[in-house]
């Protein structure tokens, strides 16, 4: 299930909700019982190894036909 941060604009203080998507942009009260929240702006960090070319002999295409 996804967690989206929320900011209490009345104590001031961030914490995460865990809720399915489709209740994303439902309001928050905040842990201390405010209700004046603020939903924050999530980046999502995917990580990963690009493909290494395979086989050929260099060149600007690869292939060794160029070099």
């Amino acid at each position: 299930m996804p967690r989206y941060d929320y900011r209490c604009r009345s104590c001031g203080d961030t914490f995460e909700v865990s809720r399915p998507m489709a209740r994303a942009n439902e309001p928050a009260e905040c842990p201390q019982g405010h209700d004046d929240t603020v939903k924050l702006l999530s980046t999502v960090a995917v990580g990963g190894v690009a493909p290494q070319p395979s086989g050929g002999g260099g060149g600007c295409c690869g292939g060794g036909c160029c070099g």
